[in-house]
């Protein structure tokens, strides 16, 4: 009897066993976990805009720092001279436009001036055609009572100078006339060169656009002397110090973004089909093993790069060999977002962690998971 229930008491422990093998296999089909994962986070690459000597570095590595803190400052002296050099240059194209402005009201004055000056002569020739009508139908009709004996020669004579200084003067006013039309055209011209050389009105103007601009260019460049920290985060791989020769849009420092940090998760192929975005996560780092964050994944890659086929040497597609009987699963990339991380925990990117996915939980939350592998932990 005892034999019996010896046996019986065995069975029932191995058969309990069986059972949580099997609940154990199956939540780990169940809740994918990889130990292939990495902290990530949005690292800025702080490059100057201006070239320079670094004066000023209150920085040492490897330290926090908040968004708008100086970072460093390059030596602003060229960049002052610059901008003074670019004031005085917009003062001077201001003196000119006025100056030009002046010439043109001058040479509108003598415009229309000229255009005086032609109507009094046009008015000074038609009175002497007036005359000159005058004097040839009296010299026409003195010829007429000469060949009738009516009047003397002398009499005829003295029409006829009449005449001829009539004439004169009507010629004398074609030729005043024909002067102030080419004075006034002379002046137009004028004109037309001075509102030319002046250019458009107001902000239209080219030649202010141009000053303009480049004081607001030298004013930049000025401020650029002072790289801001455009972010909160922590300043790493540091390899400047004061009197450093730094080179505009030359990356100088890292500045990694605090707040960005996420992991990249790498399940295999065969894994990904279970994962929804939004499935509850926990992700345990080799660096702190004994506390699991609580996480969730934001995204799942829709491809990776691809290796075989790649162009080789002499153009050739690389091909890497392969056992048929192995099928090796490749890695996707699962964005899992940090949901809770205490502040005694330091995020550091490129570090290691492991990501368990809840695939079979509807809701985000809750304590860690009991059926955490061991490798997780």
């Amino acid at each position: 009897m005892r034999k019996i229930v010896k046996i019986g008491l065995t069975s029932l422990v191995v058969a309990i066993a069986v059972v949580l093998v099997a609940l154990k296999y199956w939540d780990y089909l169940v809740n994918p976990w990889t130990r292939d994962g990495q902290v990530r986070a949005y690292v800025i690459q702080v490059a100057p805009r201006v070239s320079g000597p670094i004066v000023t570095l209150p920085l040492v590595d490897n330290q926090r720092v908040k968004a708008g803190e100086l970072l460093f400052e390059i030596d602003p002296r060229t960049f002052q001279a610059d901008m003074e050099q670019a004031r005085a240059n917009l003062d001077s194209t201001l003196d000119r436009l006025s100056s030009l402005d002046k010439e043109i009201e001058a040479a509108q004055a003598v415009v229309a001036q000229a255009e005086s000056v032609i109507e009094q002569a046009r008015a000074r020739v038609e009175a002497a055609a007036a005359t000159l009508k005058e004097s040839r139908d009296n010299l026409a009709r003195f010829d007429t009572l000469l060949k009738k004996g009516d009047v003397s020669v002398a009499r005829f004579d003295a029409e006829q100078r009449t005449y001829d200084v009539d004439l004169a003067s009507k010629q004398q006013a074609d030729a005043a006339l024909l002067e102030a039309r080419s004075s006034l055209l002379q002046a137009q011209a004028e004109l037309e060169t001075k509102i030319a050389s002046r250019g458009a009105l107001g902000d239209q103007n080219a030649q202010l656009r141009a000053a303009q601009a480049a004081l607001e260019q030298a004013e930049l460049n000025m401020e650029f002397t002072r790289q801001i920290a455009p972010v909160d985060g922590f300043v790493t791989n540091l390899n400047v110090q004061l009197g450093s020769q730094v080179t505009a849009n030359q990356p100088v420092m890292a500045l990694v973004a605090a707040g960005s940090f996420w992991v990249d998760a790498y399940f295999r192929e065969s894994q990904v089909g279970d994962l929804q975005p939004g499935n509850p996560a926990w992700v345990t780092l080799m660096s702190y093993p004994d506390r699991p964050l609580k996480a969730r994944v934001e995204s799942i890659a829709w491809g990776i790069a691809q290796k075989d086929g790649s162009t080789g040497a002499n153009l050739l597609p690389n091909v890497d060999p392969t056992f048929q009987w192995i099928r090796l699963a490749q890695r996707i990339p699962v964005r899992i977002e940090l949901l809770e991380v205490p502040d005694e925990i330091a995020l550091r990117v490129g570090t290691t962690a492991s990501v368990l996915v809840r695939t079979g939980d509807v809701a985000e939350g809750g304590d860690p998971p009991a059926a955490v592998p061991a490798a997780l932990q």
